[in-house]
C-alpha cells in the first residue's frame, strides 16, 4: 500500500532524513519509531505531501505522490502531532466543514460525521467550541478529522497524546480496530502503545532506517544472550548449583523469595540455547519440582534504547541494514532545524513547489 524507495530531504548542508527504503502492506499497522530530531516528522510531512523530498519516491496504492498528489492525497488521512483546528469553530463546524475539502458526498456527511464521533467519544463536545476543549479532546477532535472520508492510509502523529489513562486504551482499541480495514503508520514515543498495537517497527536515528522487522525478530537480533525465569521449589544452594551444572548456562541469579523454599531464579544461557529441558531433568533428578517457566526477551524500551544509542542496524528488509548508521550532521543542529525551523522551512519549500 505505501512504499518509500530512496527517501531523502536536505535543508541546505544538513541531511535531515537519509536514502529510506521501506513499504508498508495492505491492512498493516506499522511503528515508526525514533529519537527526537531522527526525522520522523519530515518522513511523515513527505509521505503525506506536505514537504517534497529532495529525492527519491513515495507512492501510496500505486500513485506517485510527486506525480499524482490529489489521488494520494485523497487517500491519507494525517493526525500530525499539533492537529490543524480552527479553534473558533464547533466540533461540528469544523467536521463540516473537513467533509467539504475532502469532498465526501453530502448525502453522506452527517451519518460519516456522527459515526466518527461515536467511535472516538467526542459527541458529547460536537456543538462546543473547539477553543474550550480539553487537550485531550481536542487530539480526539484531530483524530476525527484524519478520519474523514475513510481514507485507505491513515498517518497518525503522537495519536494519544494529552488523553488520560482510560482514553488511551480507548484510542488504541480504534487503532486495532482501524487496521482492520486501514493500512496505518503509527510514530509514538510511547512503546508500550507500539507493542499494543503494532504489528512491524520501523526504527530511524539520525535520518537513516536502522531496524525494520517485528518486534520479537528484533528482541533476538540484539540479545547477546537467552534469558530463563525458573520458580523452583527447593534447596537454594542445591539448585543454584544443579542450574550451574547445566551445558550452556552462563550465569544463575537468585531473584527473589516467593515462600518457604521456593525462589525465583533468572538463567542466563548461550545466545539461541535453550535450556528448559535440561533445566527439567537436572531439578527431576534432585526432586525440586518446577512450578513456573518462562523465557524473557528485550522489551521495545530496550531494543529502542540499543538500538538509538550506538551504531547498530539491524534490518532484514532494507538496504539500509548495510549502511553505516553514523551521521555527520550534530543531532542538535537537525533537531533545530526539524523542530524550531518547520514553519520557515515550509514557506521556502511551499516557494521550490510553485
Amino acid at each position: 500500500m505505501i512504499e518509500i524507495q530512496n527517501l531523502t530531504k536536505r535543508y541546505g548542508q544538513i541531511l535531515a532524513v537519509d536514502n529510506l527504503n521501506f513499504t508498508v502492506e495492505k491492512g498493516e499497522i506499522l511503528g515508526f519509531l525514533g529519537p527526537n530530531g531522527a526525522g520522523k516528522s519530515t518522513t511523515m510531512n513527505m509521505i503525506t505531501g506536505y514537504l517534497p523530498s529532495t529525492e527519491g519516491t513515495v507512492k501510496v496504492a500505486g500513485y506517485d505522490i510527486s506525480e499524482e498528489p490529489n489521488e494520494v492525497k485523497k487517500r491519507i488521512g494525517y493526525l500530525p502531532e499539533n492537529p490543524p483546528l480552527y479553534t473558533d469553530m464547533t466540533v461540528d463546524e469544523y467536521l463540516n466543514f473537513v467533509s467539504e475539502l475532502k469532498k465526501v458526498e453530502k448525502s453522506k456527511r452527517n451519518q460519516q460525521i456522527s459515526d466518527i464521533m461515536e467511535m472516538l467519544r467526542i459527541t458529547d463536545v460536537r456543538k462546543r467550541l473547539i477553543r474550550n476543549l480539553s487537550k485531550g479532546y481536542k487530539q480526539r477532535v484531530g483524530f476525527a478529522q484524519a478520519l474523514i472520508g475513510n481514507p485507505e492510509v491513515l498517518i497518525l502523529d503522537e495519536p494519544t497524546v494529552g488523553l488520560d489513562p482510560n482514553q488511551i486504551l480507548e484510542v488504541r482499541s480504534v487503532i486495532k480496530d482501524l487496521g482492520k480495514e486501514h493500512t496505518i503508520i503509527l510514530s509514538t514515543h510511547i512503546m508500550q502503545e507500539v507493542s499494543a498495537v503494532c504489528e512491524r517497527i520501523v526504527i530511524i536515528n539520525k535520518g537513516k532506517i536502522v531496524a525494520v522487522d517485528t518486534p520479537e525478530n528484533l528482541s533476538k537480533a540484539i540479545s547477546k544472550n537467552s534469558r530463563f525465569i525458573f520458580k523452583i521449589s527447593g534447596e537454594k544452594s542445591s539448585v543454584v548449583g544443579a542450574l550451574q551444572a547445566v551445558d550452556g548456562v552462563k550465569n544463575v541469579e537468585v531473584n527473589e523469595k516467593i515462600e518457604d523454599d521456593v525462589y525465583e531464579y533468572i538463567v542466563d544461557a548461550d545466545k539461541d540455547v535453550d535450556v528448559r529441558k535440561p533445566v527439567f531433568f537436572a531439578m527431576a533428578k534432585l526432586g525440586y519440582p518446577i512450578l513456573e517457566t518462562k523465557e524473557e526477551e528485550l522489551g521495545l524500551e530496550e531494543i529502542f534504547r540499543e538500538l538509538t544509542t550506538r551504531d547498530i542496524a539491524v534490518n532484514a528488509e532494507s538496504d539500509n541494514s548495510q549502511e553505516d548508521t553514523s551521521q555527520e550532521v550534530p543531532k542538535e543542529d537537525e533537531e533545530a532545524k526539524e523542530n524550531d525551523g518547520a514553519e520557515e522551512q515550509a514557506q521556502t519549500d511551499d516557494k521550490e513547489v510553485e
